[in-house]
């Protein structure tokens, strides 16, 4: 049968029964694979969705099956539901929830979505793809087409809801494509999933954030002219949010910014993402959104976002039993969107808690490293170190990257400037400090963390940095970290003429005869650091980091402590590998407190694993829990 015959069949006149009891009452429009049908369920009497697959090749393929099979998994309230899959000897047919409302896409095309708006939905759809992801089903279609804005949220449906499970990918079981197909939609898809690589939770997650980003500047920075040339722009940075948007809160910009990172270990997962947003939701305007009553007539929405009133705290003997065991016991969506996370209104959240101790400690840091430059390596400024510091530390703890960057740079221009005259010194510090923000991009509060490293070491501890390191939520920040904090171990050491771990190299000078000289630095400072093996441990160091969390778990005492153990033999013999090669090239033989500060570290791992995994998740572990 011809293509064009199918078309005619699956688009047949309407009034037709299929399956014995579904009514097709009226196209409501097509894709993924399909025409979808506003039905009625003669037997039940209720209007239902019905897809209209024909029977081709793609269908005794097993796609539909494999398709209702991802969507039978789900039962959450932001995920439109499936009713049956069956087929007659014509056409196959998925039957699914009837969602009331609109798409994402037909609002933001009439501009009906406040910013309010747009974080409701990426909350509701971060706890979709949440439970979703916990299930092994992925999208790989997540875009504001296929997402459904409801009628009445306050009805217990959700705010919002992921509609056409279609193309997911159940990453338990085989692909819906031959391998390297590209299934989606090409100026919504992450970068490694448009190269045909396997789909993983974090192409949803940039796909969502991608469509939060258009929610919030009216505008998708992939899309392009045409198919090609929007091809082009998949992989190339995205300006951050906040370019485009510098009203809106600088937590939520970065959480974007992070989710729409090209490379797939940087995004967050879907829980803390939501996390994020719930957090500033109440900031955000609802000027011209669907809270207004004019607004929602525009669009056909005559009941959404109708404000609730705040559950009531329960009492302390209902708390333990009902939050946050129960989620979604009450309508998902309340005025306080702490109480979509297991938390009474006013109890404070453990993550938002846990992000203000970062920023604070990150701010601290920075003061202490601000405090011991001015203190120890120039002469005594004209203004007070102590509140130099204070302000350094405030100002990181308000806007951690703009913070700090601008901090090291008005350290740098004392250093360099005639009241100082340590142009020597200021260079060895930015060669420390420089690549920093490039080992951790947007990580901007654990760009202080470095400072640990050669303060470790001047305990005979450096080592168990590296443990420290590995605290690090990803792979590539832990490496970054580790590294990071060996470069300034090393440049420590040439600071203060000790060791700290191996010593300086061959050709390294005393401060005192460079530090008011920019060449004399480049030759007795830097210069040994780079043509030399100096740096090889900051390699070693980062491997490590970045795989102790894999061994270590917290599902098991006796296995963390076999595989910790396992790390720190590895780890020791590593050092040892490397004293001979550090000896080569003026260095000790013998890594100062390898033994101690490793087995500190493997020790420490394996608390804090076991302490984490005794701990609820964040949020009271409601976030994306069924």
């Amino acid at each position: 049968m011809s293509r064009s015959q199918e078309t005619v069949r699956i688009e047949a006149p309407e009034g037709r029964l299929v399956l014995g009891r579904y009514r097709l009452l009226r196209r409501l429009g097509a894709g993924g694979f399909g025409v979808v049908w506003l039905g009625r369920d003669e037997h039940l009497q209720r209007e239902v969705a019905v897809k209209v697959l024909a029977r081709d090749e793609e269908v005794e393929s097993g796609r539909a099956s494999r398709e209702a099979r991802a969507a039978a998994r789900l039962n959450h309230p932001g995920i439109v539901a499936l009713y049956e899959l069956a087929e007659d000897d014509h056409d196959a047919y998925i039957v699914s929830e009837l969602v009331p409302g609109r798409t994402m896409a037909e609002l933001l095309s009439e501009r009906a979505l406040a910013d309010r708006d747009v974080a409701r939905i990426g909350v509701a759809l971060c706890e979709a793809l949440a439970h979703a992801h916990a299930r092994g089903v992925i999208h790989r279609d997540v875009k504001p087409g296929n997402v459904m804005v409801v009628d009445e949220p306050a009805a217990g449906a959700g705010f919002a809801k992921l509609a056409d499970f279609g193309v997911a990918h159940m990453a338990s079981g085989d692909p819906l494509t031959r391998t390297g197909d590209v299934v989606g939609t090409l100026a919504y898809m992450a970068p490694e999933q448009a190269e045909g690589a396997r789909a993983t939770p974090a192409c949803d997650v940039y796909s969502l954030a991608l469509s939060l980003y258009e929610g919030w500047t009216g505008d998708n920075p992939v899309r392009a002219g045409g198919p090609l040339a929007t091809a082009r722009r998949l992989g190339r940075p995205l300006a951050p949010l906040g370019h485009h948007r510098p009203d809106l809160p600088v937590v939520l910009c970065e959480a974007i910014d992070d989710a729409l990172d090209p490379d797939p270990e940087i995004r967050p997962e879907p829980g803390e993402l939501a996390a994020e947003l719930a957090q500033v939701e109440p900031q955000l305007s609802d000027a011209g959104g669907l809270v207004e009553e004019e607004t929602r007539e525009r669009v056909g929405l005559t009941e959404a976002t109708r404000r609730l009133v705040p559950f009531p705290p329960p009492r302390e003997a209902e708390r333990a039993e009902h939050w946050p065991a129960q989620p979604y016991a009450q309508p998902p969506y309340v005025d306080d969107p702490r109480a979509r996370y297991g938390h009474p209104p006013g109890e404070p959240r453990r993550n938002r808690t846990a992000r203000l101790a970062a920023r604070v400690g990150a701010g601290l840091l920075a003061g202490v490293l601000v405090l011991a430059a001015l203190s120890a390596v120039g002469p005594t400024p004209p203004f007070s170190p102590v509140a130099a510091a204070g302000v350094v530390a405030v100002g990181v703890a308000l806007l951690p990257r703009v913070g700090w960057l601008t901090s090291a740079l008005l350290l740098l221009g004392w250093l360099v400037s005639p009241e100082a005259d340590r142009e020597g010194t200021a260079l060895l510090l930015a060669f420390m400090l420089a690549p920093v923000p490039l080992l951790l991009p947007r990580a901007g509060v654990l760009w202080s963390v470095p400072v640990l490293a050669p303060l470790l070491g001047a305990a005979s501890l450096a080592p168990a940095f590296v443990a420290l390191a590995a605290l690090a939520p990803t792979a590539p920040r832990r490496a970054g970290l580790a590294a990071a904090g060996f470069l300034w171990l090393a440049g420590g050491e040439a600071l203060i003429g000790d060791p700290l771990l191996y010593g300086s190299p061959d050709g390294t000078g005393s401060l005192a005869l460079w530090q008011s000289s920019i060449t004399g630095a480049a030759s007795d400072a830097v210069w040994p650091l780079i043509s030399s093996p100096a740096l090889a441990p900051a390699l070693v160091w980062a491997g490590f980091a970045a795989v102790l969390p894999l061994l270590v778990r917290g599902r098991s005492t006796g296995l963390d402590l076999a595989a910790a153990t396992l790390w720190a033999v590895g780890l020791i013999g590593a050092h040892a590998a490397l004293g001979d090669l550090m000896a080569s090239s003026g260095g000790l033989t013998d890594a100062r407190g390898a033994l101690v500060g490793t087995l500190l570290g493997a020790a420490a791992a394996v608390a804090t694993a076991t302490a984490l995994a005794r701990r609820p998740a964040p949020g009271g572990g409601a976030v994306g829990l069924p």
